[in-house]
């Protein structure tokens, strides 16, 4: 049966992810095999659904007046001024002819290494609570205990972020500091070039770093760039440091 078209007029509802009719508007079962829907153990649902394209503004629920405004967080700031302060700090670091005073309940939630240094059967330090880091630059160990109190690094000239990133993934990797990891591994691919490529490839392998030795292949997956790296010396140094490596560019070199 075809029942002519009609329109109704309605307000615009906004509806929620929790809001429903809920079973309580389901038909029984007993009364649907009693009425006359059901023909032949089968039965007809008719949707018509409405799709607005365009509406006025005034049909719109009105927003909440904000009479209260949270600030944002600010956390990061008073773990930065914890550390600049030095209040309450109970551990020094002696790295590199400098010394950086800390608190070990922040570096251990913030590390498992720095956790089983200053904690557990791996603790370190004199009876003046003085822990020395070996092979590490004191600059990097001051970015690295930034980032492990505010969740961010410090700015650095833009000539030296390149080197600055690849001695901080170091840094994080030594101390099992994931997200500072990737953050590094992610600038570094934008420092991928004809001249940083075997450096950065190599620090890739060694330090477990797949997306970065990914983009390292990506930016050789060039015929230019990989003869060019095939006749440097960096080829050389390649093969000794990273064996392993040598195996995808000879690989790629065939099909050149």
């Amino acid at each position: 049966m075809n029942l002519p078209p009609s329109l109704v007029s309605t307000t615009v509802h906004t509806y929620s992810g929790l809001l429903g009719w809920g079973p309580i508007s389901f038909m029984k079962r007993a009364d649907l095999e009693k009425s006359e829907h059901l023909k032949d153990d089968s039965f007809t649902i008719r949707c018509d659904i409405l799709v607005i394209m365009d509406y006025r503004a005034e049909d719109l629920p009105e927003d909440t007046p904000a009479f209260v405004t949270v600030a944002p967080s600010d956390l990061h700031q008073h773990l930065a001024d914890l550390l600049k302060t030095e209040k309450g700090a109970d551990v020094v670091f002696e790295v590199g002819g400098h010394t950086f005073a800390a608190h070990r309940c922040v570096l251990a939630a913030r590390s498992l290494v720095f956790s089983a240094e200053l904690f557990g059967g791996m603790k370190e330090g004199d009876t003046a609570g003085v822990v020395r880091i070996d092979e590490m630059e004191a600059q990097v160990f001051k970015a690295l205990l930034c980032f492990a109190y505010t969740d961010s690094l410090p700015v650095t000239e833009k000539e030296d972020e390149d080197v600055m990133c690849q001695h901080l993934l170091v840094a994080a990797d030594r101390y099992n500091m994931e997200r500072l990891k990737t953050i590094c591994e992610e600038r570094l691919c934008k420092y991928i070039n004809g001249g940083s490529v075997t450096t950065i490839l190599t620090l890739a392998e060694q330090h477990h770093c797949e997306g970065l030795k990914k983009a390292c292949l990506s930016f050789l997956g060039s015929p230019a760039n990989l003869r060019a790296l095939l006749d440097s010396d960096g080829f050389d140094h390649l093969s000794r440091s990273c064996p392993s490596v040598i195996k995808n560019l000879i690989a790629m070199s065939a099909l050149v």
